[in-house]
């Protein structure tokens, strides 16, 4: 039996275990593509189609049939409603959503919900400067399982840059070093060079300074790569594991 869904609210956590009380280990953004595992009367646990990624959310808010036009291109877009007036919701980067209707500046993407037309793209659009997203990010608090404005966690960032260019790329670190090429014998680096430690990932924006989400200072940030290096080295004893590349 078919039963892909799409999400339908800006975003939910996935929880390791099918309770609120459980570790929160990614996060599901409206209009993604989701298949039910199994199911009860308040939990359902899902495979995300896009990562393969398997954890539970509660059994609500999705849809069986859904046909995304266009994507979120800023950090989070402004909800308004029927009345053109601002709400308090938002719906967060990468966000997939379906045009109902349009006019000179908003587009309607659910009955009376609208958001502002210069916050989307279309959806087959490829953003080459990949540096433009990281910096979206900046100052955006550390949350462990985080993929959104609320707050977002090291290996997130790095997924959401293929994940908005259409491109697989591993959820957690773990497996982001295993499917990333090797090139751990550079003695330089350089704009779009990934850093990976044991539970850590960063990326270059120059060939001196990175940017990552990052525990210790409880959000994202820029820093210096040597200091980081260093920083990391000591306090966390860990060691670079693998050295890759930005590629899609």
């Amino acid at each position: 039996m078919k039963n892909n869904k799409f999400y339908k609210k800006p975003l939910s956590n996935i929880y390791k275990k099918p309770s609120v009380f459980s570790e929160v280990t990614s996060q599901i953004l409206y209009g993604e593509k989701f298949k039910i595992l199994s199911k009860n009367k308040n939990w359902i646990r899902i495979k995300v189609l896009f990562d393969k990624y398997i954890g539970y959310i509660e059994n609500k808010n999705y849809t069986d049939s859904y046909k995304p036009t266009h994507k979120v291109s800023i950090l989070k877009t402004s909800i308004f409603d029927k009345l053109k007036k601002r709400t308090k919701y938002f719906l967060p980067f990468s966000s997939k959503v379906l045009i109902i209707q349009e006019n000179k500046n908003f587009i309607e993407f659910e009955k009376n919900r609208w958001i502002k037309k210069k916050d989307i793209k279309r959806i087959d659009y490829i953003e080459k400067d990949y540096i433009k997203i990281l910096k979206l990010f900046l100052k955006t608090r550390y949350i462990w399982g985080g993929k959104t404005y609320e707050g977002i966690d090291c290996s997130a960032i790095l997924q959401l840059l293929y994940y908005y260019n259409n491109k697989f790329y591993p959820r957690d670190t773990k497996d982001q070093i295993k499917y990333s090429k090797s090139n751990i014998k550079k003695k330089k680096f350089r704009k779009g060079d990934l850093i990976f430690w044991k539970g850590h990932v960063a990326i270059c924006i120059d060939d001196k300074k990175l940017i990552h989400a990052y525990g210790p200072e409880k959000k994202v940030i820029i820093m210096s790569i040597n200091k980081t290096l260093v920083k990391i080295n000591s306090t966390a004893k860990l060691k670079i594991k693998k050295i890759s590349s930005i590629k899609y």
